[in-house]
């Protein structure tokens, strides 16, 4: 059975210059750094412990006769396939035959809750049993409208709520560790702009819980907002208190955050960014970077290193160098979306402290690219630049593909979880091999 997934559901961008290739890498071995343009890529030559690094040097010029509708096909996923990655890691199938599961978090308990968007409704997965499934199952609220974002509060081991974003509101729900189902009705905190593109809402809180901070995406590709009244408190970060209060626009000029994290390690907020279209293969690469408070990214006048889109000239000229370049650019229309940091102690160590992000690929590009999980090297909570093909295999050979990833958790026993909206699937990421 072949599919055409629904655009609202792939959020990102475009394509390719020179091929990557390389073999499966050992978790533990020296890695090659792909740099320049043998730094981009497709989904076809995608394999774990492929390094890559671009920089603003590697961009090209706008292309806007490039631009292309190359929307994936999804089919059902082969009999013989299955996610890849690196040597010494094993990938189960932990939950199959899920409608559309989106956003993952884990609980301080350790249970995940998964945003199953398409179905209004949050899930709980509790446990693995020893077939890799889940122990228990649970519908933990219904009747959202679009849920993505999965917030517990106060941070900690003893949330009283879930906060949830949707579409168009902030939510919470009460909550005690260990529920399977909401402990009392919903309560709505804040509404939010809404309709258009990008319907994605996440949310985090700041490291000390005063400050929730929810991403809404623009409405359109390039829409300019100063004639666009739609675009008000879009392509944004924006700023609440705990209880809902609008305080102010935390960061802007960001499309798309559709990924929002809080490093732990400094305690900044990161974001993983889907960047526009329309502008030839390899423009405008999608990104992951901190946050810093007022910071500006340039949608719609201007992108990364102070380049202005060539569908605005002449505007807004006093931005151009306050436009921030993100810490990690990615491949050009990745739709990149959930990012975590890996905390535990089950992976080899150096892991610790990286991001890992789901790549939900491109619609924009001629090559596709994405479908597939990366690893971004870390160093004291900074970033590298470089990224690292992670988990990949969701392509097939004739220019269709099966999964799509979408949301990364980690257990308590530190393995990741994936979700996966086109094969409607989570996938558990186990290592077995040696730590020497």
């Amino acid at each position: 059975m072949r599919r055409r997934l629904p655009l609202s559901l792939s959020c990102a961008s475009l394509f390719f210059f020179a091929l990557g290739h390389g073999p499966a890498a050992d978790s533990s071995a020296p890695h090659a750094v792909l740099t320049g343009q043998s730094a981009f890529t497709d989904a076809a030559h995608e394999s774990p412990g492929i390094r890559r690094h671009l920089t603003l040097a590697d961009l090209p010029a706008p292309a806007q006769d490039q631009s292309v509708d190359n929307s994936a096909t999804v089919v059902d996923r082969p009999a013989n396939a299955w996610p890849k990655a690196p040597k010494g890691f094993k990938v189960e199938l932990y939950a199959t035959d899920m409608p559309a599961p989106r956003k993952l978090l884990t609980a301080p308990n350790g249970d995940i809750f998964v945003a199953e968007s398409m179905a209004g409704q949050i899930a709980v997965y509790r446990g693995v049993d020893a077939k890799g499934k889940p122990r228990q199952h649970s519908v933990f609220a219904t009747g959202l409208n679009q849920p993505f974002g999965i917030a517990f509060y106060p941070n900690g081991n003893n949330p009283q709520w879930v906060y949830i974003g949707d579409t168009d509101a902030v939510v919470r729900f009460p909550y005690h560790n260990g529920d399977l189902k909401a402990g009392g009705p919903m309560q709505k905190l804040a509404s939010l702009p809404h309709d258009g593109s990008h319907w994605t809402r996440d949310i985090v809180f700041s490291q000390d819980g005063s400050k929730m901070l929810v991403s809404v995406g623009s409405a359109s590709n390039i829409n300019d907002p100063d004639t666009h009244p739609e675009e008000f408190h879009r392509a944004d970060v924006l700023e609440f208190t705990p209880e809902g209060k609008f305080e102010k626009v935390w960061a802007w000029g960001i499309r798309n955050c559709a990924g929002e994290t809080i490093n732990p390690t400094t305690g900044e907020l990161w974001c993983s960014t889907n960047e526009r279209d329309g502008l030839g293969n390899n423009l405008v690469p999608d990104y992951i970077t901190h946050v810093p408070e007022g910071a500006f990214f340039g949608w719609p006048w201007w992108y990364m290193g102070g380049h202005q889109d060539p569908r605005h000239p002449g505007k807004h000229p006093e931005l151009k160098s306050k436009v921030r370049t993100p810490d990690v650019i990615l491949q050009p229309h990745f739709a990149s979306l959930e990012l975590h940091f890996y905390e535990g102690s089950q992976f080899p160590a150096q892991y610790m402290g990286d991001g890992f992000a789901a790549e939900h690929g491109s619609w924009n590009r001629k090559l596709r690219t994405g479908y597939e999980v990366i690893r971004v090297p870390m160093k004291d909570g900074h970033a590298t630049g470089e990224f690292e093909d992670f988990l990949t295999g969701f392509a097939n050979g004739d220019g269709t593909v099966w999964g799509r990833p979408v949301g990364v958790t980690e257990g308590k026993d530190g393995s990741l979880f994936v979700s996966d909206d086109g094969s409607g699937s989570i996938w558990h990421v186990i290592y077995v091999g040696s730590k020497k």
